[in-house]
């Protein structure tokens, strides 16, 4: 045991030394395999659909699918409208939705749209018997007509707690859609349209309040969860790390080391994941932030050991490498069984999971 030991000391005392002997050739071989991986990292996607957080064999996946290929897929949108104040049985409030739905035709890949405006209605005229939509021409509306309108839709069997509340407080329409193979294109065209035309009824209606919902928008906010975490939680938290670790080290060159330890496994973890064509979720997008808590943690204990041995009176080399000697074991350690912890995500039901577990234990 105390061999193994010696000569685990030795090989050590070797790499310190061998690193400290060429420093720049190590910096340089070190940034040209960071940079070689990390052009991987173009080929990243970001996931529009939640069904990527089950196994395409999960029992529950499973009957979904199956319950769609036998009747209809359930991609909707919902946008619901809602006076802030009365009833939506009003001019204004039906005018908002008959505009609405001739604008929801337009929006891409929709099949069908169906609102309470649009609702055929059938009656009779003597012998004739007439079918046309429940309201048309909203803004003409007389009071008398209003007061039909709202029997109708309250009476049906179709349209309560459908597409208007029973407390007569919300109406709305809902809009169907047949999507292509290339999902993520998709999701995004359809969110952009819809955004614009709630944008301009909001500012045409301002009494009104709109509201989007549906599972093609859940797909979209799926993404948005995504990116919003890797383009803001990500610099915040990398921007923390390096005003802390200036003030706390008091050495510019010790900050930048440090954060040079926290760029380059960031960086090549993400390249390694897009080499491999990961797809990131909402499940696994703090994988940046989580790999830089971690590389901090030994990056701060070597940086302020060898630090603390400069201020003794050591030269630089040789403060580095009695820092090294007293670290690079305990660091490997934790590492190690830090990777082995992650890689037991890979036993998860949620294959987002086992991407988090592998990109951390790499």
């Amino acid at each position: 045991m105390l061999a193994d030991k010696t000569k685990a000391f030795v090989l050590l005392d070797r790499y310190v030394e061998t690193i400290l002997r060429r420093p720049w050739l190590v910096i340089a071989l070190a940034t040209l395999f960071m940079l070689a991986a990390a052009t991987g990292a173009r080929f990243i996607t970001v996931a529009n659909d939640y069904r990527v957080l089950f196994k395409e064999d999960n029992p529950y996946r499973i009957a979904l699918e199956a319950l769609e290929s036998t009747y209809s897929t359930f991609d909707r949108a919902l946008i619901a409208v809602e006076p802030r104040e009365g009833s939506i049985f009003t001019r204004e409030a039906l005018g908002a939705i008959e505009e609405l739905t001739e604008n929801a035709w337009e929006t891409p890949h929709s099949s069908r749209v169906d609102s309470l405006t649009n609702y055929t209605h059938s009656r009779a005229e003597g012998d004739d018997l007439i079918i046309e939509p429940l309201v048309e021409n909203a803004s003409e509306l007389e009071d008398a007509d209003l007061a039909r309108i709202r029997k109708i839709a309250l009476d049906s069997a179709d349209l309560p707690d459908r597409l208007v509340s029973r407390d007569e407080r919300v109406g709305g329409l809902a809009i169907t859609f047949v999507l292509p193979e290339n999902l993520d294109a998709a999701v995004i065209d359809i969110g952009e349209h819809l955004d614009t035309v709630l944008e301009s009824a909001r500012a045409k209606y301002p009494d009104i309040t709109f509201y989007l919902t549906g599972d093609v928008i859940f797909h979209r906010a799926f993404a948005d969860a995504t990116r919003k975490d890797v383009e803001t939680l990500v610099p915040l938290v990398f921007l923390v790390i390096v005003c802390l670790t200036v003030v706390l080290l008091r050495s510019f060159l010790g900050a930048l080391a440090v954060v040079a330890v926290i760029l380059f496994p960031v960086l090549t973890t993400l390249g390694f994941a897009g080499w491999l064509r990961v797809e990131f979720s909402p499940a696994n997008s703090g994988v940046p932030a989580m790999i830089m808590v971690i590389a901090i943690a030994d990056a701060v204990h070597i940086v302020t050991s060898a630090l603390l041995e400069m201020k003794r009176g050591q030269e630089t080399k040789a403060a580095i490498a009695e820092s090294l000697r007293h670290n690079a074991w305990p660091a490997f350690l934790t590492a190690v069984t830090t990777a082995i912890g992650f890689l037991t995500l890979n036993a998860s039901d949620s294959p987002p999971f086992h991407v988090l577990g592998n990109c951390m234990a790499f």
